[in-house]
Parts: C-alpha cells; sequence; structure tokens
C-alpha cells in the first residue's frame, strides 16, 4: 500500500506541475500581454513614453521579461569597478535623441547596446516627445531600456524553487546591523507579557519574528518556518501571495490590549506573532519607535471573520454531510421501492436538478429562501448563522441528487447478482440482504468520493458563493482570470491540482480499507 500511495503520489505531483506548464504556456504565449492593463488606472492616466516605460516595468513584474533599463547597467557598472560617480551621473545623461548624446553618452550609451546584443536583450529607445522646443509633451520624456523574454522553462523552474521558503537567520542582508543573528527558544513568550507559559521559538536575522508560537487559536501550535508561496497577486489581492490571500481572516479589526516590546500597553488589533523585518521601518515612523525595539513592526491584524477557505469549507462541509444523510438513505429507498411512488419522486427531483441549469435553480431557491425570511446576501458581519442556510442548501441539490442517482443504479445492479440469489435461497430476509450485502457493494464507488468530497470544500463553489457574495475561495480563480493577474491563475491551478492528486489517492486508500478484496500490494500475473 506504502508503495503504491508514494507512487500514485509522484505521479500525481508531475501531472500537476504539466498541468501548471500548460496554463503558464497558455498565459505568457497565447494571451495578449496588453490585457493586463484593461483596468489598470494607473496605466490609463500615463502617457507617450512614460506609458511604454510602465508597460515594460508591469510585464516585467507580471513575469513577462527580464527588465534592464539603461540606469541599471551604469550602476552595475560602477559596482565592477568599471566607472566611478561621477562618470556614472554624466554618462547617465541621455540627449533628446541620440544625436543630442555627449560624447561620454554615446561611448556608454553603446557598450549598452553591446552588452544587450551578447545577453539576448532588444534595447528600445524612445525619443523627447516635444509640444515645443523647450517643453515636453505629457510623458514625453526620452527613454532608454532593454528588455528580454522569460523562456518558460526559466519560468517554471522559478516557480517551482520558490513553491516552499525556509526562513533563516541570514534572511536580513549582512550589511544591515541588527546584532546578533540567533534563534531563541522561550517558555514564556513576551506576547503574553512575559509571565504565561506559552513556548516560542524567535529569530533575529529571519524574515519573520516568531518561528513557532502558541495562541489560544485552532490549531494553538503555529509556525512560520516554512512558507508556501503560490504566486504572488498583482490585481486581485495586490503584492500578498495566493495562499495568504486564502488563508487569512477577513473582517472587521478586533481590538484587545496588546503589550508591544517597548512595555507600551494599548488597545491593539495587531498581531504580533505575525511580525515580520521591515528595514527602517522603526527609524522612520514615530508610532513604531513607540512600540517596537528593533525592525519587526510589520504585522498582520486581528479580524472576526474567517477566511476565504475558511468560509469556503464551513459550507461544502455541511452540504457534504447533507449529501450523504439526505442521499444515501432517499437511495437505498429508491431502490428498494423501485418504481414505486418513493422511486418516481426521487427520479423527478433528479430529472429536475440535471435538466435545469444550476445558475438557475440557485437563483430559484434563492427566489423561494427570501419570501421564506432567509437572507440572500452573506454578510460577514451578520451574527446570525442564518446567513449559510441559503448557500448550503444551493450547494447541496446537485451532490444530493448525484449520491440518489448513482447508489439507487449501484443498488439495482447488485439486485441482480448471483450473490443476491444465493443468499435469498439460503433465508435471508430482503432487509437482511440489502443492509449486509447489497449496500455494501454498492457503497463502494460512493466512499471513494468521500475525500474529493471534503477536500473539495476547500475550494469553494464559483457559481454558489457568487450568487450568495460568500467571500470564499470558489471564485478566486474567476475574478483572477477576468483581472488578468497571471500569478493568481498559476498558483490556484497548482493548488486545486494538487487537492484533486490527494482526495483521488484518499479514496483509493478509503475504498481498500473498506473492501477487503481491493488490494493494491498484488503482483502483476
Amino acid at each position: 500500500m506504502t508503495k503504491y500511495v508514494l507512487k500514485r503520489l509522484l505521479h500525481g505531483l508531475i501531472s500537476s506541475f504539466v498541468v501548471v506548464t500548460i496554463v503558464m504556456i497558455m498565459i505568457y504565449t497565447m494571451l495578449d500581454r496588453n490585457l493586463i492593463f484593461a483596468q489598470d488606472n494607473v496605466f490609463k492616466n500615463y502617457g507617450n513614453n512614460e506609458k511604454t516605460a510602465y508597460m515594460y516595468r508591469k510585464w516585467e513584474e507580471y513575469g513577462y521579461l527580464d527588465l534592464l533599463t539603461y540606469q541599471d547597467y551604469l550602476i552595475m557598472l560602477q559596482e565592477q569597478g568599471e566607472l566611478d560617480e561621477e562618470t556614472r551621473v554624466k554618462a547617465a545623461s541621455i540627449g533628446k535623441k541620440p544625436e543630442n548624446d555627449s560624447e561620454l553618452t554615446a561611448e556608454y550609451v553603446q557598450k549598452f547596446q553591446e552588452y544587450c546584443d551578447a545577453n539576448g536583450y532588444t534595447v528600445v529607445r524612445c525619443n523627447a516627445i516635444m509640444v515645443s522646443p523647450k517643453k515636453y509633451a505629457n510623458g514625453g520624456a526620452q527613454q532608454l531600456f532593454a528588455s528580454k523574454d522569460y523562456p518558460i522553462t526559466h519560468r517554471l523552474i522559478t516557480y517551482i524553487t520558490s513553491l516552499f521558503n525556509v526562513d533563516n537567520i541570514h534572511y536580513v542582508d549582512e550589511d544591515i546591523d541588527i546584532g546578533e543573528r540567533k534563534i531563541t527558544f522561550t517558555l514564556h513568550d513576551p506576547v503574553y507579557g512575559g509571565s504565561t507559559f506559552a513556548p516560542a521559538i524567535m529569530g533575529n536575522g529571519t524574515y519573520h519574528k516568531y518561528l513557532l508560537y502558541v495562541d489560544k487559536q485552532f490549531p494553538f501550535v503555529h509556525q512560520n518556518l516554512f512558507t508556501l508561496n503560490l504566486g504572488k497577486s498583482y490585481a486581485v489581492n495586490q503584492g500578498i501571495d495566493v495562499f495568504d490571500t486564502m488563508t487569512k481572516k477577513q473582517g472587521s479589526y478586533v481590538m484587545q490590549t496588546t503589550t508591544f516590546p517597548t512595555g507600551l500597553t494599548e488597545e491593539s488589533a495587531d498581531d504580533l506573532h505575525t511580525a515580520v523585518f521591515s528595514y527602517g521601518s522603526r527609524e522612520t515612523n514615530k508610532v513604531n519607535s513607540d512600540r517596537f525595539t528593533d525592525d519587526y513592526t510589520s504585522v498582520n491584524t486581528f479580524k472576526n471573520g474567517k477566511s476565504k477557505i475558511g468560509y469556503s469549507f464551513s459550507i461544502g462541509i455541511i452540504a457534504v454531510l447533507l449529501m450523504y444523510l439526505i442521499g444515501i438513505p432517499l437511495g437505498i429507498a429508491m431502490a428498494r421501492h423501485k418504481d414505486k411512488l418513493v422511486d418516481k419522486i426521487g427520479t423527478l427531483y433528479i430529472v429536475f436538478i440535471v435538466a435545469v441549469p444550476s445558475l438557475a435553480y440557485i437563483f430559484l431557491f434563492k427566489a423561494i429562501g427570501g419570501k421564506l425570511g432567509f437572507p440572500t446576501t452573506f454578510d460577514i458581519q451578520a451574527t446570525s448563522k442564518m446567513v449559510y442556510v441559503l448557500p448550503i442548501v444551493s450547494l447541496a441539490l446537485k451532490p444530493i441528487a448525484d449520491t440518489m442517482k448513482w447508489l439507487r443504479r449501484y443498488m439495482i445492479d447488485q439486485m441482480n447478482s448471483d450473490y443476491v440469489k444465493f443468499a435469498r435461497s439460503g433465508g435471508l430476509t430482503e432487509s437482511e440482504i440489502f443492509r449486509k450485502h447489497i449496500l455494501k457493494n454498492a457503497a463502494i464507488p460512493i466512499i471513494h468520493g468521500v475525500p474529493a468530497g471534503i477536500l473539495g470544500s476547500i475550494v469553494g463553489a464559483i457559481i454558489t458563493e457568487r450568487v450568495y457574495v460568500v467571500p470564499g475561495a470558489g471564485n478566486l480563480l474567476t475574478v483572477a482570470i477576468n483581472q488578468y493577474d497571471n500569478g493568481v491563475i498559476v498558483g490556484v491551478t497548482l493548488f486545486y491540482a494538487i487537492l484533486s492528486v490527494v482526495s483521488i489517492i484518499a479514496g483509493d486508500v478509503l475504498i481498500s480499507i473498506v473492501d477487503p478484496r481491493i488490494s493494491y500490494t498484488g503482483k502483476a500475473r
């Protein structure tokens, strides 16, 4: 079994990365890269050469290309000792047109061109755009830079190698004086005033101040030593990693009495356990200098809502429970009373759910629920749990119908099997035959789908969450596609693919436990 699971897991991971590769190819080679500016208001405010330069900067940010400006090239030469500060400053001033360059500038522009040609860059020079001999047009200043498109292999390798990050004491630049770089262990977390028993591992020189800590929130023990980087968002949640976007809490701030490292105590929503290093943040900010003793000042806040995954899972897991609690008994009843009233009513429900588009019946039940007084729009701040009712019901309708349909079919197929005839001849009642034999065999395909149902709850339901405005993970991918947020598209795709692989393997393991006849250790004959 272990060998089988590891083999399937390896094949699944390879398949997941193949999917990511295909998605990257589609995004970076088949889609017009100008689409990322469709909803970019900053882009719309730029003009002429500034707009061109902004486009290239954003393309670099989105992972399309590597951008090298003429200024960066001169700084590189200075760092290599090939020119001094004074020469660099003089050479940096390019003319409105190539013929207006000084002799020194022309020399280094030529060197820049030669360097770019040798390294596969394409040089872009935008001549000045003037409205008069002495006045630039809006955004018309001269520009000089070079770009090189990344090959798909580079993107994929970079993405895979940066998926996991292990924090360490050398994260902060060695040139920055932060005192002794070390990792310390304490039984009394300073966040709790140093008097409460709360073990914690803290770092200095690391990105996170707290590498491992204990608090009162599930699962009670938390860590920042290993982080998952699915990809940074540039539009949906700008600057935030996809995984953080899905797992960070939402809602209003939760104020509580907080004791900061300086000893200052005040009402704050800051979660000190999330502190990360931000160079110079203490000296340049009076609030930070009053609260913190070092540059670990950038913190998240406590909020009263769930994360996107939290809302999706809360709704999805209850829908899964309803699917089995309602679908299985009704499926059994339909099979046992084939062609009778309960079977006809169940079949009518199944046909309705299958025939009517999901969006239509979700809106239908939303209208019915609204008439009955249930909230039709999800509200994070709502204290009543009634806001969950309609999303859960709408999400459970189709899975219940599918469970009824397939269980009925499997059981009817089993009723005609030889072992059922032998059981009847042996004197077993119909009730015993259904309970001990038919149901056990018919339930195997249903049981295989249990892990998929549970893990599928994490990713949410796109249509249901959109209709009821649930702030879950379900519509994250569609929003990212609409906004051409490449980082989110790739990250969510990988997340979905890995969950699918895990759910299939878990289903295989589960049915082998339920039915001993199924074995993954047998040798080929």
